[in-house]
């Protein structure tokens, strides 16, 4: 087992979990009570990861974070390296992959909580941030921890950003899921079983607790 690829996996997967919930949260939020017609194409916007291949928008950030383009150039400049083949870039990358993830969950979750609600909240004189924090987040909490292990569990996995956006070095980018990777080119499938196991295991013991809970809870209410 590669320990310094799973270390790292983890840590991304962490870092753009805790980023993608401070983003999610207020993009759920002007999704859910926003009025404005240009809504529907930012929520396209934010689901446009779902069904482009990750290979697809690994290349278009590895281009638009290279040194070839004003944005790559001024990131060079303003952080002493370029993004891409860093773990900054990873986390990058990992959060436009992951964001339909985090985003999806908690539009769901806002959009349960009863209109009336929120109604209530407004003529009271809550502000949209109150309304947010004190009220629609509260509620749904539920969708909130969905969105995190989702987020989580598929920045683990993930494969063709990171190999387009990452490369493979070792300590900076190499992830579990491009160790796999070299184990199945190498021919080496014993050491690719207990890798794909280990990510088996990172992927179905969140989901198998979450689901517990959801029935448990479900239980104590009848």
């Amino acid at each position: 087992m590669d320990w310094q690829a799973l270390a790292l996996s983890l840590r991304l997967a962490a870092i753009t979990t805790a980023i993608l919930l401070a983003v999610a949260i207020p993009l759920a939020a002007l999704l859910v009570l926003g009025r404005s017609r240009w809504l529907a194409a930012l929520e396209a916007l934010t689901a446009l990861p779902l069904v482009l291949p990750p290979t697809v928008l690994g290349f278009f950030l590895l281009v638009l974070l290279g040194p070839r383009t004003v944005v790559g150039r001024g990131i060079t400049a303003l952080l002493g390296h370029p993004l891409a083949f860093s773990f900054s870039g990873l986390v990058v990358g990992s959060m436009i992959y992951s964001l339909p993830f985090a985003v999806q969950p908690i539009v769901a979750g806002f959009s349960a909580v009863e209109t009336s609600l929120v109604d209530a909240a407004r003529l009271l004189g809550a502000g949209p941030v109150r309304i947010v924090y004190s009220l629609l987040v509260p509620l749904a909490r539920r969708s909130l921890l969905t969105a995190i292990v989702l987020s989580f569990l598929h920045t683990v996995g993930e494969f063709g950003v990171v190999l387009m956006l990452g490369g493979d070095i070792p300590g900076a980018t190499r992830t579990l899921s491009i160790v796999l990777y070299n184990q199945v080119e190498n021919f080496d499938y014993a050491s690719a079983n207990r890798t794909a196991a280990m990510l088996l295991a990172l992927s179905i013991v969140p989901l198998a607790l979450i689901y517990a809970a959801g029935k448990s809870r479900g239980g104590r209410r009848a």
